[in-house]
């Protein structure tokens, strides 16, 4: 059993089913999320998509988005839906594919699957296999399908990339995605990702969009394009999540691609370790006051501990000891700024306060009165500061998954 920060994938997975099990079962029950034809005018399916669906598959839609949009479907395909849920997506993929071609209905939903065999059986629709499993292990064989289409689906998948790397798996190569999935502007914190029933309101285990981009880039697909972004939330018949979506810039994305070469493993990781992606990650996390400090601590002690490294190998080197220490004093005024700008998220004055204090002391020991004992406790106070910062940052995200409650902003 896995364990995803304090809870197992299977927990996860069964806050989900448990979800989906209600909405099969009864479709009109009342749910944080649109349903049924409502749903459908949601993610703004054409009528001309939806004239071939029984209406016993349209009750109980779920989805966020249209991916027909892409139109990559071609008659004779095969086709895999990951997460097929009530069948209305693999029914109209069936009718693009024609008699010559083949959906794959996947799902984990006990109750989604007897839903979907019934509807096949009662509709003669012979095109279409109903396969139990998970999106992160496909019982399918390598490069065995030509288009995956997918509809808020992988937002609930724990592992994306191994949900993703399947996907790539089945495709042959060549072969087309088709995906609409919800995508946030805010990363959710460690807290909100390990509980489980959170992950069941599709937008705490959403990813944020830039970084749901790139790990299908990372994956070897190619050519990943935005085909439409909407607010799908709005639709939403509950105050309380439209509350948490808008906290996070939560909306649904449309999605077209098409399986490239495998990419090395060495180069996936050095995509992970461009500048523009790790600068992006920095500052959606509020982390520039920890960047800066860190900074600031590696050029004092690193470049002392580099110049006595390079003195004891015989290397005499020469250092600007005033541009040095101004080049100290910038890093630690800019991780002062940076706390000081979380004030923004959490409407709390104090950690910007105490870093401007150990960042004043910095340069009160470099350019006034040099004192070692003092640089270390004015680097500790603004540690203090980032790290009350980043506790503060990370409540107030935390409320943004559970409007209503009150967390101590202390």
């Amino acid at each position: 059993m896995v364990a995803v920060l304090g809870y197992s994938r299977e927990q996860i997975a069964a806050a989900v089913k448990e979800m989906y099990s209600a909405v099969a079962a009864d479709p009109e029950a009342g749910f944080h999320f649109p349903v049924g034809r409502s749903a459908s005018r949601a993610a703004d399916y054409d009528e001309r998509l939806l004239g071939p669906v029984p209406d016993r598959a349209l009750a109980a839609f779920a989805g966020v988005g249209c991916p027909f949009r892409a139109d990559v479907i071609r008659p004779g395909n095969v086709v895999l839906d990951v997460g097929s849920g009530s069948g209305v997506d693999a029914v109209i993929a069936s009718r693009q594919v024609g008699p010559a071609g083949k959906v794959l209905a996947l799902d984990m939903t006990p109750a989604m699957l007897d839903r979907l065999r019934d509807l096949v059986r009662a509709e003669g629709l012979a095109n279409i296999e109903v396969i139990e499993g998970d999106a992160a292990r496909i019982p399918l064989p390598d490069a065995s399908v030509d288009v995956v289409t997918s509809n808020g689906v992988l937002n609930l998948v724990p592992d994306k990339r191994r949900a993703i790397a399947e996907i790539f798996r089945v495709l042959r190569p060549g072969g087309r995605v088709q995906i609409a999935d919800i995508v946030i502007g805010l990363p959710v914190t460690p807290d909100c990702l390990a509980d489980p029933k959170l992950w069941a309101e599709c937008v705490v285990g959403a990813t944020v969009d830039e970084d749901y981009l790139d790990m299908f880039r990372d994956a070897g697909f190619d050519d990943v394009e935005v085909l439409r972004s909407h607010d799908y939330f709005r639709h939403s018949p509950s105050p309380e999540t439209r509350e948490v979506a808008q906290g996070f810039g939560a909306r649904a994305i449309e999605l077209r691609m098409r399986r490239g070469r495998r990419v090395p493993a060495a180069l996936q990781a050095l995509r992970r370790l461009d500048p523009r992606r790790i600068g992006r990650q920095v500052h959606r996390r509020g982390l520039w006051g920890v960047a800066a400090l860190a900074a600031a601590l590696l050029a004092c002690y690193g470049t002392l501990a580099a110049v006595a490294a390079l003195a004891a190998a015989g290397v005499a080197v020469a250092l600007d000891e005033g541009a040095w220490a101004a080049a100290i004093v910038a890093l630690a005024v800019l991780a002062a700024l940076a706390v000081l700008a979380g004030h923004r998220r959490h409407r709390q004055v104090g950690p910007g306060i105490v870093a401007v204090l150990g960042a004043g002391a910095i340069g009160y020991v470099m350019f006034v009165s040099y004192s070692l004992a003092l640089e270390m406790i004015a680097f500790t106070v603004i540690a203090g500061g980032v790290a009350w910062d980043q506790i503060l940052r990370r409540r107030s995200v935390s409320r943004l998954a559970r409007p209503g409650t009150v967390a101590s902003s202390a």
